[in-house]
């Protein structure tokens, strides 16, 4: 299976995955830079639960990124944003490569 060409991920983002609600709030975990391709167009999009929101920046980033919905993300200009889905895109047998989309708000 081929991966996206990291040629083509010129931008850097922050992701402090989201672990879940603790007693003191949301709880992330260790935040990690990853090499990215970062597009700041507005969008409708559906959260997991099916509700129609506006996602303002849209991620493609190397397969089995660790990225649920919830996380922080921190984009190339330091705006710091929540991720409504994630999701890994695979071919197999076709010539297009593996990656994993993420859309936040």
């Amino acid at each position: 299976m081929r991966r996206v060409p990291p040629s083509l991920l010129r931008h850097r983002v922050r992701i402090e995955p989201y672990l879940g609600d603790g007693a003191y709030g949301p709880a992330y975990g260790a935040a990690a830079e990853h090499p990215a391709l970062v597009s700041t167009t507005v969008r409708m999009v559906r959260s997991a639960d099916g509700r129609a929101v506006t996602s303002t920046a849209q991620i493609i980033a190397a397969p089995g990124l660790d990225c649920p919905p919830g996380s922080r993300v921190t984009l190339p200009g330091g705006r710091v944003t929540t991720v409504i889905v994630s999701t890994g895109h695979t071919a197999p047998g076709l010539p297009v490569p593996a990656s994993t989309e993420v859309m936040a708000e």
